[in-house]
């Protein structure tokens, strides 16, 4: 039986891949174009991975650059105040899924583990007030697969009646590293190989 639900944010609660990925060519519109476009190829496939990974890899792998870690931080800084505000906005909610967070939370425990930055997740979820219905709200520096392991230990929670939902592979290996079920949502690719909700109206985890 299904206890706890450990929610990815991007693409699963609020529809913030479009918004995010302009905000990468405008972070780097002064360099190549054609390196930017491979950077939004690995944006785009690396959903849950956080912006400071993917800051590291457009300048260590594709720019073939080093990158100190208090660039990586501006460069981060600099995004955040692209993005923040914007996705504050109630339009880009996820409807379906929120839905069901609002009618469901007291039924479930419910937790946000994210690969967005911590400080901004809070502002948005703030903003937008989703605060209530999360025993806790988490994002990177911290890896996702740490963060579920932390709330799994925190709370006590027993791993077979936990699941994580997100929309990538990356959340995927989080899941299963730390062994619980994996969910997919809001991306067919994960449709082939994994457990999937098309809609919540239509999903029952008991």
């Amino acid at each position: 039986m299904i206890k706890n639900i450990i929610f990815d944010f991007d693409g699963v609660i609020l529809n913030s891949i479009p918004v995010k990925t302009e905000a990468f060519r405008k972070l780097f519109e002064a360099f190549p174009k054609e390196k930017v476009d491979e950077l939004i190829k690995f944006h785009i496939q690396n959903g849950g991975m956080s912006r400071y990974k993917k800051i590291e890899y457009f300048f260590n792998t594709l720019l073939d650059e080093d990158i100190t870690e208090e660039t990586v931080i501006e460069y981060a800084q600099k995004y955040s105040k692209i993005t923040k505000e914007k996705l504050s906005q109630k339009k880009y909610l996820i409807e379906d899924s929120v839905n069901f967070i609002k009618e469901n939370y007291t039924k479930y425990n419910m937790h946000i583990a994210s690969g967005a930055d911590e400080k901004d997740l809070k502002y948005i979820c703030k903003e937008l007030n989703l605060n209530q219905y999360f025993i806790s709200i988490n994002g990177s520096p911290k890896i996702k697969g740490e963060i579920i392991k932390n709330i799994l230990e925190k709370n006590n929670y027993k791993k077979e009646e936990t699941i994580l939902i997100g929309d990538s592979i990356n959340d995927y290996n989080a899941s299963n590293i730390n062994q619980i079920e994996f969910y997919g949502y809001n991306n067919n690719l994960l449709k082939k190989d994994f457990k999937y909700i098309v809609s919540f109206e239509e999903i029952d985890f008991d």
